[in-house]
């Protein structure tokens, strides 16, 4: 599965990391079962899984308070990616 995966180009052509670097390699992570690696390959991960999941369940069953639920899932997911992020550029 790792020779399929995409290049980041920005890091590529730019030499440094975009936001979403480590996140294939996360998931094939996931897929293997290594869930703690995923983790530390990109901690985004998980609150974004958890972001698309509840999504999903919301266009098959109404939720209540799915108008507040779906910007706080979403407000940390974009500061997890965005630590995550410049927790790699700065170091």
């Amino acid at each position: 599965m790792d020779e399929y995966m995409l290049p980041c180009l920005n890091k590529k052509y730019l030499g440094f990391e975009c936001m979403g670097c480590g996140i294939q390699r996360s998931v094939a992570l996931l897929l293997k079962g290594e869930f703690v690696e995923a983790f530390i390959m990109y901690p985004a991960i998980y609150p974004l899984i958890g972001l698309l999941g509840f999504l999903v369940v919301n266009q098959f069953r109404t939720i209540k308070y799915a108008n507040f639920i779906i910007p706080a899932l979403s407000i940390l997911t974009v500061g997890a990616v965005i630590v995550n992020y410049a927790l790699k550029f700065f170091n």
